[in-house]
């Protein structure tokens, strides 16, 4: 008896240090917002295919990316992206692009497509910053069918946050992503390289 009496205090730590470990909360976890996707040309004027981008090291992370100054860079552990950054980016880019540019058939990357354009994207940045904004850049790329680049660009935009905390930042990086992908719209209109 008096044995278990001198192991009732270790018994009673064990339990409160596995009720503690229990009682973790999950991260938040955040999908860009989206548009329904509009329907496709019906007699389109050419195909578009857009590629997954190629996102920075640092972005390809579950953590919702934050700098926290000119030089230091977050990913939040209690804030998480609900799926791969890339697919989200991608499947927005589809939709806006889809919807700026009505005559073409814009599509994923999935074999060959004769007489199609192909799209390729760099993004460096995609995050909120110290100033309360939330910041969308990179480089695109046109390439036509026989892999020839026909135009590079790059591509900036922000937005500031509408309010504090990470849903106003995820909203935010949405409005960003949407004006770059209208600025590679308006560039690919421009362009007539789809005659």
């Amino acid at each position: 008896m008096l044995t278990w009496i001198k192991c009732l205090p270790l018994l009673m730590v064990c339990v409160l240090v596995s009720a503690c470990a229990s009682s973790v909360t999950p991260p938040s976890r955040y999908m860009l917002p989206s548009d329904p996707l509009t329907s496709t040309a019906r007699q389109p004027e050419g195909t578009l295919i857009v590629n997954s981008p190629r996102l920075a090291h640092y972005l390809d992370v579950d953590g919702i990316v934050m700098q926290l100054d000119d030089i230091t860079l977050n990913a939040a552990r209690e804030h998480q992206w609900a799926e791969g950054l890339g697919r989200q980016l991608e499947r927005n880019l589809r939709a806006n692009l889809a919807q700026a540019l009505p005559t073409l058939r814009v599509m994923r990357a999935e074999g060959e497509q004769a007489n199609a354009l192909t799209l390729r994207l760099n993004v460096d940045q995609f995050q909120g910053r110290f100033d309360g904004v939330a910041v969308a850049s990179g480089q695109w790329q046109l390439l036509n069918d026989a892999g020839e680049l026909l135009v590079m660009e790059n591509f900036y935009a922000e937005t500031p946050l509408a309010e504090d905390g990470y849903p106003a930042l995820v909203r935010a990086l949405s409005d960003s992503w949407d004006q770059a992908a209208e600025l590679i719209a308006t560039e690919i209109r421009q362009g007539d390289y789809f005659d």
